[in-house]
């Protein structure tokens, strides 16, 4: 507990989004464990104190790198609050749908939709070799992050279905191994070209 002038705020009180609690989501990767941070916090947003922190990535609530990958093409850069917002009503979506905390939907997408195996090249006298490497923790979560946001975004451009509903599908396709899902169809993408290149 922390006291606060006089309240006293228990961590169990403080709730993402003022609803979802970060009570009993479990991370079952035990490698991403260490990298998947799950500090309660009210409001995802950490000013990019992390930056020129090596590994400081690590210490950004994985609701604010959602955010922010959701940000990265050129018409959305920058703008945090619309990212925000869209997040926020695909959580609401999220529990209408599954009726699980969303936040442990999340979880489970990025264990699902992170590769575990990718393949790098590497000179040998003037020629270049793919060869297979392992994919370290704070990368596969990356990778889940972005192929997660890119699969929302190529299905909600130039179609009437919305960003937020988009990025619920994806997000609840990803968590049950879906292989409808844009983030799982990659994954196993660069598994199986990490796979040839052993």
């Amino acid at each position: 507990m922390s006291s606060t002038g006089g309240a006293e705020i228990q961590i169990s009180e403080i709730k993402l989004f003022g609803k979802w609690s970060y009570d009993l989501v479990e991370v079952r990767d035990p490698s991403l464990k260490r990298y998947l941070c799950l500090k309660p916090v009210y409001l995802p947003h950490t000013s990019g104190r992390h930056e020129h922190k090596k590994f400081g990535k690590a210490v950004v609530p994985v609701v604010e790198r959602l955010i922010n990958k959701l940000m990265r093409p050129g018409r959305n850069a920058g703008k945090k609050h619309l990212a925000y917002n869209i997040v926020k009503k695909a959580f609401d979506i999220i529990y209408l749908r599954t009726g699980e905390n969303p936040l442990q939907v999340l979880v489970r997408a990025i264990e699902n939709s992170a590769p575990r195996e990718d393949t790098t090249r590497i000179m040998y006298g003037g020629i270049a070799y793919h060869v297979s490497v392992d994919v370290s923790p704070l990368r596969r979560i990356d990778v889940a992050l972005r192929h997660i946001t890119e699969g929302a975004r190529l299905r909600a451009f130039n179609s009437l279905i919305p960003i937020e509903e988009a990025l619920a599908d994806e997000i609840i396709l990803a968590a049950s191994g879906d292989a409808k899902s844009y983030a799982i169809q990659r994954k196993d993408e660069i598994e199986r070209i990490a796979l040839s290149s052993r």
